[in-house]
């Protein structure tokens, strides 16, 4: 059974490759542009993995993980930050909200299945 995973990104393409990457291992994708559409989608419903973007407009990936975290539901969900920002500073942010794990763009299709497997056994 593969899991249920939400991605979050303001770039059409970026979601297209995520989805088209974990549909093709057999998981069901949820997709959001920006942060409120991501928290209005989840809901209080469940999702076993969030994958978001940093730079996003109306509400970035950071401030969503910390949103994510606030909510009881989803206080335990795994989140991935699949990104451009490679700095130590915005990692480190990522870790103080809740981010799981970090992903540098362009991700590599295998890496990204290795990962999701490593934080979702």
């Amino acid at each position: 059974m593969g899991l249920r995973v939400l991605t979050v990104d303001d770039s059409k393409t970026m979601r297209e490759m995520i989805t088209f990457t974990l549909e093709g291992a057999g998981h069901c994708v949820l997709e959001a542009t920006d942060g409120n559409e991501a928290l209005d989608l989840l809901g209080d419903d469940r999702v076993d993995l969030v994958i978001t973007d940093v730079n996003m407009p109306n509400m970035d990936g950071l401030t969503l993980c910390k949103e994510i975290r606030s909510n009881p539901t989803h206080r335990l969900t795994p989140i991935l930050v699949l990104t451009t920002e490679s700095d130590r500073d915005k990692k480190e942010q990522g870790r103080s909200v809740g981010a799981t794990g970090w992903i540098v763009k362009p991700f590599n299709p295998e890496k990204l299945l290795q990962v999701v497997q490593k934080v979702c056994p």
